[in-house]
């Protein structure tokens, strides 16, 4: 069976005004379609399907998601993509289209990839991708949690003390070493349409008021993106071949009950071993409900 790299680079971008406060023309939603199809032209993948709220802009891609609002960009991509080569042109377009002139601030993570020696440039080691990001911004800080000979997971941000002063908090599963009979349910064998799959595998019981827009991909894999009330969302990314099952969970959701929906969510892809990150800043919902008040937990 043909392998694909199911883990997913991760980049979210946070933009501000450097003299004066937002005001409504400053929204990063103003950026033409043709130029975020020339962007994702240079990161090797496309845009397959939209859905717009007030508050949010959701694309389904061919290989993972983008999300956008007024002030924040989040795009995750999956496989050989080389989603690095977004950044510049997206700083460029927030600065040209929305009058964006300061980065508040920069994420960039991902776990360790199954076979790395057929990502490309600057994807060939964390090294790399620490090198390319530190020419664009300086200064940042790189981690790398876990065992470097085994699951490991990493993360750029920039080195402030204080960046973000929105609540954000931010919950992400990877799992790995699926049950092969959830598994079966996101390939065209089993489910016909993304919706047959979205119901069979109970990813609609999630959260139930959420705004769906699901993709299943022929001969196999699913993706769904999710826009739940107040512009938060969710998505879901599955590559379900045996050999190389990979299943990704994030959501920006604020809620104090995180043990629940974690279980929710384990109970339906039944992983064999999972990772799980969590960002929270100190003006989010469940900060105070930290002992540790660190910036991110793993």
């Amino acid at each position: 069976m043909e392998f694909f790299e199911g883990t997913e680079k991760l980049l979210e971008i946070w933009f501000t005004k450097s003299k004066s406060k937002c005001t409504a023309d400053n929204d990063l939603r103003k950026i033409p379609r043709d130029v975020l199809d020339y962007i994702l032209d240079l990161v090797n993948c496309k845009i397959l399907s939209t859905t717009r709220t007030r508050e949010l802009d959701s694309y389904v891609l061919s290989e993972s998601s983008l999300f956008i609002n007024k002030q924040r960009l989040l795009i995750k991509t999956c496989g050989t993509t080389t989603l690095l080569n977004s950044v510049r042109p997206f700083i460029e377009a927030a600065f040209k289209f929305c009058g964006f002139d300061e980065i508040e601030d920069v994420f960039y993570s991902r776990k360790r990839f199954m076979k790395p020696e057929l990502q490309k440039y600057p994807h060939n080691s964390f090294e790399e991708e620490i090198e390319y990001l530190q020419e664009l911004f300086g200064g940042g800080a790189a981690y790398a949690l876990g065992r470097l000979n085994g699951e490991c997971w990493y993360l750029y941000t920039l080195n402030k003390p204080v960046s973000i002063d929105a609540p954000d908090q931010t919950l992400e599963l990877i799992m790995t070493k699926l049950d092969p009979e959830v598994m079966k349910i996101f390939t065209k064998e089993v489910s016909s349409t993304a919706e047959e799959a979205t119901q069979k595998s109970g990813i609609d019981t999630i959260f139930p008021n959420a705004l769906l827009d699901a993709y299943l991909f022929d001969p196999c894999g699913y993706s769904v993106n999710a826009i739940l009330p107040k512009g938060h969302y969710f998505t879901i990314h599955i590559t379900p071949e045996e050999s190389c099952s990979y299943v990704s969970f994030e959501t920006d959701a604020p809620t104090t009950d995180y043990p629940e929906l974690i279980q929710k969510v384990l109970d339906i892809f039944k992983p064999g071993q999972f990772v799980l990150t969590f960002f929270a800043n100190d003006v989010s919902l469940i900060f105070d409900n930290f002992t540790y008040k660190n910036f991110y937990y793993v």
